[in-house]
């Protein structure tokens, strides 16, 4: 229920932290799926999200994160991050 109501108020950008959670992932960036066998590598940044979004973090708790470490513009973040979002939710099938 919890998640549910999370995912509806990120607008369901965000592929939910459960089906994240079953990824394999390496400190080099490599990401299996052991559900569908599909893998993918991703940069050091990829590899951040992927853990910030494991620990169930909504997208304003992300871009929060993410603005204080990188030099970015805000509009420019969030539509990586979006972006970078909705290739992970094409992969994992969420």
């Amino acid at each position: 229920m919890v998640e549910q109501q999370k995912r509806e108020n990120t607008g369901a950008v965000l592929p939910s932290a459960q089906s994240l959670r079953r990824l394999a992932i390496s400190e080099s960036g490599f990401v299996f799926d052991p559900m569908s066998g599909h893998h993918f590598t991703v940069n050091e940044t990829g590899l951040e999200i992927l853990r910030h979004l494991q620990k169930d973090q909504d997208l304003a708790e992300l871009l929060a994160l993410l603005g204080q470490e990188y030099s970015v513009g805000t509009r420019e973040l969030e539509r990586d991050v979006l972006e970078f979002a909705g290739m992970l939710r094409k992969f994992v099938g969420d």
